[in-house]
């Protein structure tokens, strides 16, 4: 039985046209891109350089691990950064929101890519670098939820899925391009040179994306559903505390439902690349460009099964995504441990199909869970919140197993227990793809399956 939520009047379901709704889904895309480019930069500098240049005193395992625990704290920070950002994008607008996460975003990547290493200025170094990591993680929080409902809030009630899901697609393309610079400074300079500058140029390189960004922002407008808040003086004075108030199950709920995208594409993406070079020999060349090739068939499945969702729900294919990343988690390291490189494509190709019905329409599903008062809040915040139990410790914990086991089948049990309390979580949740977007708020906001 669902409780049904009581809503406010909402708006006429009057949407744009489409040569507008593209234009808002590309600069969505485009910002999201950008902002997960420079995330994962650090990502894939932290499992590639970061050990050595900020930590090079330290036995290597111990330095991978605060590499990646230096990583983890862009979460916490994106939590933070989610509550801050979703205050005044309910308040003030999801538009000029945008423009501020992209420019924070820019100017602390510009900044890394700057940072003296520890031989050159000692402890301060790795500090320095911590805080920028910080304040990426305060940008990326607002950035994501803002960029989703743009789309989101913008499109058909028959699409929204496949508009959120294109939002999505800034994961793979980010990493991606983030590899590709990777792939290029390693091809082009020796190891010594990587080590000593060639790492700074694809973080100085992003501020061109950044500019990019900002440009195309600047000319899209606010959504239909703030636009009704605003006219009916319909704004929290503190979304958060009315969105804990009135929404806290589906915040913890959604928050540990998408909890398995972000092991799992954090899997691949760090902990696998980590693993694939210390411990079975291969090149970073060569992970790179498995990862690679795993983000562009992310490219076209992530809004193929959004689309999907749009025809048969979210929740079928999100489960079916969970249920496939858990199966897959030892097949996963089965195939790298036989050290063969069409087995290590394979790999990642398996999991990234699993990954993409899992994320595809994640994005669409949490923000039907919420209100349009304090939506920017709720769905920020719940995604975040995975963030912050997923991704975050995701690497350090791996690297953490695979010493204290030896066993990458310690791995493959934890990102299967992830998918688990995903699985779970999912299945209490309500799913609203029929609801009405615009409406405003609640007088009983529970969306949760009894």
């Amino acid at each position: 039985m669902t409780a049904q939520l009581a809503t406010d009047e909402a708006v006429p379901n009057a949407r744009l046209d489409q040569s507008k709704m593209r234009k808002i889904a590309t600069a969505s895309v485009i910002g999201t891109t950008v902002e997960w480019y420079d995330l994962f930069l650090f990502g894939t500098a932290s499992a590639l350089v970061f050990n050595q240049v900020f930590f090079p005193d330290l036995p290597p395992a111990v330095g991978t691990i605060l590499s990646f625990l230096t990583f983890a704290a862009a979460y916490v920070a994106r939590t933070v950064g989610a509550i801050l950002f979703g205050h005044f994008g309910d308040r003030l607008g999801r538009k000029s929101m945008l423009l501020v996460s992209l420019l924070t975003m820019g100017a602390a990547t510009l900044a890394i890519g700057l940072v003296p290493d520890y031989n050159t200025i000692g402890i301060a170094a790795p500090f320095i670098l911590l805080t920028l990591r910080i304040i990426q993680g305060l940008a990326l929080g607002g950035e994501w939820g803002g960029a989703v409902l743009m789309t989101v809030e913008h499109a058909p009630e028959n699409k929204r899925g496949w508009y959120g899901s294109l939002v999505q697609v800034g994961v793979p393309f980010g990493t991606l391009l983030a590899n590709v610079a990777f792939l290029i400074v390693t091809a082009s300079v020796s190891q010594e040179a990587l080590i000593s500058w060639g790492w700074r140029v694809p973080f100085i390189a992003s501020i061109l994306l950044v500019a990019v960004g900002i440009y195309i922002r600047l000319n899209i407008e606010e959504t239909p559903s703030f636009q009704q808040v605003r006219e009916q003086g319909a704004k929290a004075k503190l979304p958060f505390a009315y969105l804990m108030k009135h929404y806290w199950k589906q915040v913890v709920l959604g928050g540990i439902a998408t909890l398995s995208t972000g092991s799992t594409f954090t899997l691949m993406v760090a902990s696998g690349m980590n693993y694939g070079t210390s411990e079975k020999g291969f090149s970073a060349n060569l992970m790179l460009w498995v990862v690679l090739i795993a983000c562009l068939l992310g490219l076209f499945l992530i809004p193929f099964f959004g689309r999907l969702s749009d025809k048969y729900g979210r929740k079928p294919i999100i489960a079916a995504g969970i249920a496939a990343e858990a199966l897959l988690a030892f097949p996963f390291f089965w195939l790298i441990n036989t050290g063969n490189t069409g087995a290590l494509f394979l790999a990642y190709g398996l999991m990234m199909v699993a990954f993409s019905a899992n994320y595809g329409p994640i994005a669409t599903f949490l923000a039907e869970l919420f209100g349009s008062k304090v939506r920017y809040s709720g769905l920020s915040i719940a995604y975040m919140l995975s963030g912050l139990l997923g991704s975050a410790i995701t690497p350090a914990v791996t690297v953490w197993l695979l010493d204290l086991t030896g066993q990458s089948d310690s791995i493959a049990w934890y990102i299967a227990a992830a998918a688990a309390l995903s699985f779970v979580a999912l299945f209490l949740l309500s799913d609203n793809h029929k609801r009405d977007i615009d409406r405003v708020g609640a007088t009983t906001a529970i969306s949760v399956d009894h």
